[in-house]
């Protein structure tokens, strides 16, 4: 995405991008670790789609590459809490899904990781080889999160 979609370097798009992702997404991580306790982790994750939602945009609309490239980065930082959050929401929902629950959420987390970048491809190949319109189509899994842990959220409180 960086090297095609945003014009820098190959060197700099694959260290910049995936980098930049990985450190924000632990960061994400850390902090939640750190601090969960105090906060409800339906509205962290809501306001964690809602971040996702605006750096889909950001990466998606981007003229200028290094803003792109922050939008991508910041992107990890939006979508750090939403496995291990997901996994402390059904826990708490179904405290005896057992080992089939979590079975489920791993093959659902799996075909999600397949699903959403074929997607996204797929969306980006018809569009000329745009990936900026891949991307842009992609911000239909945050709203699709936020819309769903709204309804958790009000359904088990």
């Amino acid at each position: 995405y960086a090297e095609s979609a945003l014009h820098v370097s190959k060197t700099v798009g694959d260290l910049a991008g995936p980098c930049g992702f990985a450190v924000c997404m632990g960061i994400s991580r850390l902090l939640y670790g750190k601090f969960g306790e105090k906060v409800d982790l339906t509205i962290f994750m809501m306001a964690s789609g809602v971040m996702c939602l605006m750096c889909y945009l950001v990466a998606g609309l981007a003229n200028i590459p290094w803003v792109g490239l922050i939008g991508c980065a910041l992107c990890g930082f939006s979508v750090g809490i939403m496995w291990p959050g997901s996994i402390s929401i059904s826990s708490q929902i179904l405290p005896t899904g057992g080992t089939a629950m979590f079975a489920l959420l791993a093959l659902a987390g799996d075909l999600g990781g397949a699903m959403g970048p074929a997607i996204i491809g797929s969306i980006s190949e018809k569009a000329a080889n745009n990936l900026q319109a891949g991307v842009l189509a992609g911000i239909g899994f945050p709203i699709i999160l936020v819309i769903s842990v709204f309804y958790i959220r009000n359904k088990y409180r």
